[in-house]
């Protein structure tokens, strides 16, 4: 009887690889050059030419713009000697804190919670609702905050009797946090909706039963099984709310930069005076200022898993 031919003959017969789909490293490759060249054109080289400009004096117009020369780290030295730098950093720090920390993380979990055991039409309206603010473009959302917030005939002023009112100029931070909350807590509410939905229905009756408080039935029963996905769900919506660029289309910074945030004092560096060397650094400062924040998150978390894991060995140990 004649050998059985090996796995590895065949494939040095037909040219296929031992992968899944039998493509081989050729047609393998064919198929991601093209995904691997959009990641190149698109996310590659912006972060290389990125780097570059970080270290030049390039500007928009003027000798600059045709000639820029090597300044080293001088664009990020002159970043931290910034005061409008200092001040967007921590305007930016309330804006994170206070939109997603506290509103959409809080509001998004509380709305979720709320309507985890409502059914019919009542959830839908109100799921609807929310998720409308989510979906709509940018630009449409800023016009209705500015009808609503506008001085002479907002809706806002017209509701609380109070003709006249400047909220965009008198409080300009706390209408970006109100605003970014209201838009972004849909968010929120749907991962937050996905992790209660995995929590034991047995857990809850059996709180219930034991005569649990809400706030009782939360810190002992459902926040165990959900931590990870709030942890998630805050590194995300944190991340998201620090690169933001929105509440620029409602306040454009103003005024006097008491909303410049980052993003918009990046913009408006690069963009509005021209420096794009400039504008650059500070963008790379505002990765890894990401960076940090992710790295603290997941730190965390590995953390709270780590301590579960020796709860759970301490717990099934003889």
């Amino acid at each position: 009887m004649a050998p059985a031919a090996s796995p590895l003959a065949d494939t040095a017969r037909t040219g296929h690889g031992d992968d899944a789909a039998g493509l081989g490293r050729g047609r393998a490759a064919a198929f991601t050059a093209p995904a691997l060249v959009l990641v190149a054109v698109f996310l590659v080289f912006p972060a290389l030419w990125t780097l570059y400009l970080g270290v030049t004096d390039y500007r928009l117009t003027g000798v600059a713009a045709s000639e820029p020369r090597f300044v080293g780290v001088g664009n990020y030295t002159g970043a931290v000697g910034d005061e409008r730098f200092h001040r967007s950093l921590w305007l930016t720090l309330q804006f994170v804190v206070g939109s997603a920390v506290i509103g959409q993380t809080v509001l998004g979990f509380a709305v979720a919670w709320v309507l985890r055991e409502r059914t019919g039409v009542l959830r839908r309206l109100v799921e609807g609702v929310i998720l409308l603010a989510w979906i709509l473009p940018g630009s449409v959302i800023a016009f209705l905050w500015i009808a609503l917030l506008d001085r002479d005939g907002g809706t806002l002023n017209a509701l609380l009797g109070t003709p006249g009112t400047a909220w965009l100029l008198d409080h300009p931070m706390a209408c970006v946090i109100v605003f970014n909350i209201w838009r972004g807590t849909a968010f929120s509410m749907m991962l937050y909706g996905a992790a209660l939905g995995n929590v034991p229905p047995s857990h809850l009756e059996t709180a219930r039963l034991a005569g649990a408080s809400t706030w009782q039935t939360l810190r002992d029963a459902v926040l165990p099984r959900v931590r990870g996905h709030l942890l998630t769900g805050l590194l995300l919506v944190s991340l998201w709310t620090f690169n933001d660029f929105t509440p620029f289309l409602i306040t454009a910074g103003g005024p006097d930069g008491r909303s410049e945030i980052m993003s918009v004092y990046v913009y408006r560096t690069a963009l509005g005076d021209g420096r794009l060397g400039f504008g650059a650094a500070v963008s790379l400062v505002m990765l890894l200022i990401n960076l940090v924040i992710a790295l603290v998150y997941l730190r965390t978390l590995r953390g709270r898993e780590s301590a579960g894991r020796e709860r759970a060995g301490r717990v099934g140990a003889p």
